[in-house]
């Protein structure tokens, strides 16, 4: 497994050609509480930094935007029934949805851990 990250603070786990994507811990850190997203249809086609979904926390609202272009295959209903795993488990169950890949390479200029803790730094 390959994970990634946008300059948008969003992560994404490839897994053959399959991603799961979801924000980072720097992202629900700076927005706090998260009390409300709005996920992608499954079946759904999105160019890659095209907005896919909202996270609204009591401080702020931000768009959620997709890492790599594809299908949305999957979205996690257990995020929409408990907004706080975004904030308890942002890289595990507080995942927002899966994409099959229609463009791999894209995966390849995104950041490495390394390089987003650089960015976040």
């Amino acid at each position: 497994m390959t994970i990634k990250y946008t300059e948008d603070h969003e992560w994404i786990a490839v897994e053959g050609d399959v991603a799961t994507v979801g924000i980072t811990a720097h992202a629900q850190d700076a927005l706090g509480d998260v009390v409300f997203v709005d996920l992608p249809e499954v079946g759904k086609t999105f160019a890659q930094k095209e907005v896919a979904g909202v996270v609204e926390s009591v401080k702020a609202a931000a768009d959620v935007y997709m890492p790599v272009s594809g299908e949305v295959t999957e979205v996690n209903e257990a995020l929409r029934a408990d907004p706080a795993l975004a904030n308890s488990d942002p890289m595990g169950a507080g995942w927002f949805f899966k994409v099959r890949l229609s463009a791999p390479d894209e995966v390849a200029a995104l950041m490495d851990e390394a390089a987003y803790k650089a960015f976040t730094g």
